[in-house]
């Protein structure tokens, strides 16, 4: 039995992983410490790990090895049996969000078979995304976003007005918003979360018809494993600040710093993805408490069949 087939029998499993981790980090809700947060969801996140019978490795983490108490690039998980398995991971998508106790903060992991998804270094990435149902090469991270979504809007049949992007609200994307104002696009503006904002161009209730912007290499994985479950294009590229950034990625076998990437790239095989809220938000529930239970949300999507399912789980204490 191939890896490929046996990777939707460990969606399951990794649900169980999401959520005990969002479970973790949501003790850490309101309390201003994004640190102890982030923590939380880490440990909890490689104790259920290592409960499963895989032979894990993160390709996409928090950093290496000197970083602990992040689950490190490289870092091997799992009982060390099953089938070899890459993990993109990061356990808590929103450690400001959670300690702030604002909404959409989420523990989130993508699988792939061994050598399925990019071994990108913790740098920043140049990502632009869009859901299913355009035309291929239809968008270029090269080209500016107004220019961008005016193709879209032509070949959806509608009026640019009528099309809106998703930008993250940073200093650095102010030329990505003027383009997009120049045409007279929509822009629904975001705090943190780029995971979710790309998840977002594949629904259409979210209005949301494109992501574009600058963020973490590690989220662009994520987004990028997700958006193969489901459909899409989405475009890339690593964004180095300086010679320390270049060598994390010389680190991962990365020796081409221009090189564009497209989603076949980013998530070449089969891919499995989770989410669970930790914070209320517009992808999934956050964690809920009652007297002896704990209720949790997980948004599980596959590649191998198109499944795309909301599990709604009630934990007894």
């Amino acid at each position: 039995m191939t890896n490929s087939i046996l990777i939707p029998h460990l969606a399951d499993a990794m649900v169980r992983v999401t959520e005990v981790a969002a479970i973790a980090a949501e003790t850490m809700v309101g309390r201003g410490d994004e640190k102890a947060a982030d923590a939380a969801a880490v440990d909890a996140m490689r104790s259920a790990f290592n409960a499963v019978e895989f032979q894990g490795r993160v390709v996409i983490g928090e950093g290496e090895r000197d970083e602990a108490p992040m689950l490190y690039i490289g870092e091997e998980v799992g009982t060390g049996t099953g089938p070899e398995i890459d993990i993109a991971l990061d356990p808590l998508e929103g450690t400001t969000l959670t300690a702030k106790a604002m909404a959409n903060a989420l523990a989130v992991l993508a699988i792939a078979p061994r050598g399925g998804l990019l071994y990108a270094p913790d740098t920043y990435m140049d990502k632009i995304a869009i859901g299913p149902g355009y035309p291929d090469g239809i968008i270029d991270l090269d080209a500016s976003a107004g220019d961008n979504i005016t193709a879209m809007a032509k070949a959806k049949g509608v009026a640019v007005s009528d099309m809106t992007a998703c930008v993250l609200d940073r200093p650095r994307h102010a030329e990505i918003i003027d383009s997009l104002r120049a045409v007279g696009a929509r822009i629904a503006l975001i705090s943190a979360g780029d995971v979710a904002g790309v998840i977002n161009t594949t629904n259409p209730a979210t209005g949301v018809d494109l992501y574009v912007g600058r963020g973490g290499a590690p989220e662009g994985v994520l987004a990028a494993a997700a958006l193969k479950c489901v459909g899409g294009q989405m475009q890339a590229r690593l964004h180095f600040r300086n010679d320390v950034e270049r060598k994390r990625a010389d680190r991962t076998g990365i020796t081409d710093y221009d090189k564009k990437y497209d989603l076949s790239e980013m998530a070449s095989t089969e891919t499995v993805f989770c989410a669970t809220g930790v914070t209320k938000g517009g992808l999934v529930d956050g964690v809920e408490r009652g007297d002896g239970y704990i209720n949790t949300e997980t948004l599980l999507m596959s590649s191998a069949d198109g499944m795309v399912r909301r599990i709604k789980t009630v934990h007894r204490v």
